[in-house]
């Protein structure tokens, strides 16, 4: 299953490369700029910049045990409190005129105010366009939009349910194979830059091998997953940015089990695919994705984990409101999920339909404001809670401080 599942995303891969051929990051460099870069000695070409996130959940707050611990650590139980849900610094530059370096530490991880990296890559062209990239070392798999997108960008305080249970803080080791036209990574460049909420530039066409037990996490057996993306932003005449993609994983992951129990399986195969497609906000905007798929989840009823479906996404509603100093962005999103979660012990069983509402508040680039109202009913059971359904609202809200 997963050779053949490869082989069908080599074979669409190189029919989209040869379509998109001929037709006409976050942090692009021109031909014209690498050149200028490479004069300059390494050290002097790296450059930082960086995010903080503060978070407070416990307003109209109406169960303490509807929780999320993928989402905000912050969210629920008995602590809360005012919580750092991200304090990012990006080392980041062109130290090379064919390589590109990506380090970025978190010292907010977990909850705990820890250091921890989350991505430490480099970027090696393979044409003197770099239109062919190879991307080394810890990374987001490509997988997802919303995944891919980064968190100072996202405007949903959280990453939905359904496709984030893919990857665990969206990152593994291992090496991946980027394509897109020059004219394109300008594109992917600019949807970013003009405060359109882009995702990056993760290529026309990705594909990758990367350990599968998920970042900052060791091995837990000798199979790689294999990854596959196609994605294609296109401008309208009007001016109307519109991104499609299609995007599939497979490969075999090792669960964490409670030792007290007697499990007969701990590694399962598992596989998903699905598509995305984005209506940028100008001014209003849609965003929605969908994954199905199969993967271990907690059975209750048997107390085992079992191979079993999965599917999930969500629907994301924007308008950009600007003014002369100030940018709103009213939103809503519908996210949901049915399956398991193979990172969290027992690969615990999750059924989530979950509503929000907010706004997003750019008081200027380098301080906004986000207010999010909750409306939750979420089940997560595992062999330590094996009935355990929760409902309940909240309104959540954050201060970002971009640098």
């Amino acid at each position: 299953m997963r050779i053949k599942f490869a082989g069908i995303i080599v074979m669409t891969t190189m029919i989209f490369m040869d379509v998109f051929a001929r037709d006409v990051q976050e942090d692009t460099l021109t031909t014209t700029e690498v050149a200028q870069v490479v004069k300059k000695p390494w050290y002097e070409t790296i450059q930082l910049r960086g995010y903080a996130q503060l978070r407070y959940n416990g307003l109209f707050e109406t169960n303490p045990d509807l929780q999320c611990s993928q989402c905000d650590r912050s969210w629920g139980g008995d602590g809360g409190g005012f919580f750092f849900r991200r304090i990012r610094m990006i080392f980041f530059g062109q130290i090379h005129e064919r390589i590109y370096m990506y380090i970025q530490p978190d010292f907010a991880s977990g909850g705990n105010n820890f250091a921890q990296i989350r991505d430490a890559y480099f970027d090696l062209g393979l044409d003197e366009k770099q239109e062919f990239r190879l991307r080394i070392g810890q990374s987001k798999v490509p997988f997802g939009f919303e995944n891919l997108q980064s968190s100072q960008n996202r405007i949903p305080l959280d990453r939905n349910d359904g496709l984030n249970s893919a990857v665990v803080n969206e990152r593994d080791i291992g090496v991946f194979m980027y394509y897109a036209p020059s004219e394109i990574r300008k594109r992917f460049s600019y949807l970013v830059s003009s405060g359109l909420k882009g995702s990056g530039d993760y290529g026309v066409v990705g594909l990758g091998v990367y350990n599968g037990q998920t970042a900052n996490l060791a091995e837990r057996n000798k199979n790689l997953h294999v990854v596959g993306r196609m994605t294609y932003p296109w401008e309208l005449p009007s001016g109307q940015f519109i991104e499609a993609s299609i995007q599939g994983y497979t490969g075999k992951f090792v669960i964490n089990r409670n030792p007290l129990t007697d499990f007969d399986q701990t590694e399962f195969s598992e596989f998903r695919y699905g598509p995305s497609i984005i209506i940028y906000p100008q001014p209003f905007g849609i965003q929605a994705e969908f994954n199905w798929g199969r993967g271990p989840e907690y059975d209750p009823v048997t107390n085992d984990v079992k191979d079993a479906p999965i599917e999930g996404g969500y629907v994301l509603a924007t308008y950009m409101l600007k003014t002369s100093k100030d940018i709103f962005i009213p939103f809503t999103r519908y996210h949901y999920y049915k399956g398991g979660k193979k990172f969290e012990l027992d690969a615990t069983r999750h059924r989530v339909k979950e509503f929000e509402i907010g706004v997003e508040w750019q008081l200027n680039k380098s301080f906004e404001l986000v207010g999010m109202y909750t409306i939750s009913d979420r089940t997560f059971e595992n062999s330590l809670n094996p009935d355990n359904r929760q409902k309940g609202r909240l309104l959540r809200l954050q201060a970002q401080v971009n640098f």
